[in-house]
């Protein structure tokens, strides 16, 4: 008699309730949607494989246009990550560590550019620091900073559409983070912002990290925002993507290869963060 059967027979001889069978097969009405939005999903990747051009990818990815591209746009990114992490991490501390009116009000504000259109983000910093804009102008009368169409203004439009993946993950891990050690370190006679740099930040070190990454991947593939804010001048402010959108309507082959470039980036940092999501769930 195999377990399941005794498991059933005992319970009989006691005159317990037979429990029934839970089926472990997926439902045909789930299963069909299920394999058609993956099929979405995974198609138009495949397809990019498949009509790319293996044969002159390697002279396609060493011209001058796709190195000069790739070199700001890891430049720019890279930097406005940095600038996301100097002022992501406080914000999300102060909306994670303290009370105050209108927290809900401000985090909605902090997440709004994960849903705003990104052209509509590169209006909104035209009309705030354009030359004519709302604090663009004083930059420019006071200081002789111009920011639209530089490689700066490329950094501060990535910088608005990736803050919140980094102030986001930060905030969730400050959260789930244990504020006893703090409390003992305060007992202990440290201050609140020593509290937070010798035994906050090693806490949440892996979720800034991951949100660093995201930060970085965010606004490596950033397009509607620099374009409108920063431009698209080859050498100053073209990005790999913007540099995918001009090759399209000239040369496909080298928008296919440029799109290649960026799909790898994007798997690399898939696999990164592939150990910190199975934690997490």
């Amino acid at each position: 008699m195999t377990s399941p059967d005794r498991t059933r027979a005992a319970d009989t001889f006691a005159g317990r309730p037979r429990r029934p069978r839970v089926r472990t097969g997926v439902p045909l009405p789930l299963l069909l949607p299920a394999l058609l939005g993956l099929a979405f999903l995974v198609l138009p990747l495949v397809a990019l494989l498949i009509r790319a051009p293996w044969r002159s990818l390697p002279e396609q990815l060493t011209s001058t246009e796709v190195w000069q591209a790739l070199q700001l746009s890891l430049v720019c990114a890279t930097s406005a990550t940095a600038l996301c992490l100097v002022v992501g991490v406080p914000l999300a501390w102060l909306l994670a560590r303290t009370d105050f009116p209108g927290r809900g009000l401000v985090r909605a504000l902090v997440t709004l550019p994960l849903v705003l259109p990104p052209v509509v983000g590169g209006v909104a910093l035209l009309l705030s620091l354009g030359r004519n804009g709302v604090v663009g102008r004083w930059l420019d009368s006071w200081f002789g900073i111009t920011l639209p169409f530089t490689t700066a203004g490329v950094i501060l439009a990535e910088t608005f559409v990736a803050m919140p993946f980094l102030v986001i993950s930060v905030e969730g891990t400050l959260r789930a983070a244990d504020r006893r050690y703090e409390e003992a370190a305060q007992t202990l006679g440290a201050s609140r912002f020593t509290a937070f740099r010798r035994v906050t930040l090693p806490l949440i070190a892996p979720g800034i990290a991951a949100g660093a990454v995201l930060a970085w991947a965010r606004a490596l593939g950033e397009f509607g925002a620099t374009i409108t804010f920063a431009g698209n001048f080859p050498g100053r402010t073209q990005t790999m993507p913007l540099a995918v959108y001009l090759a399209l309507q000239n040369d496909p082959a080298a928008a296919i290869a440029l799109s290649l470039v960026l799909l790898v980036v994007s798997v690399a940092v898939l696999a990164g963060l592939r150990d910190r999501w199975m934690t997490a769930s």
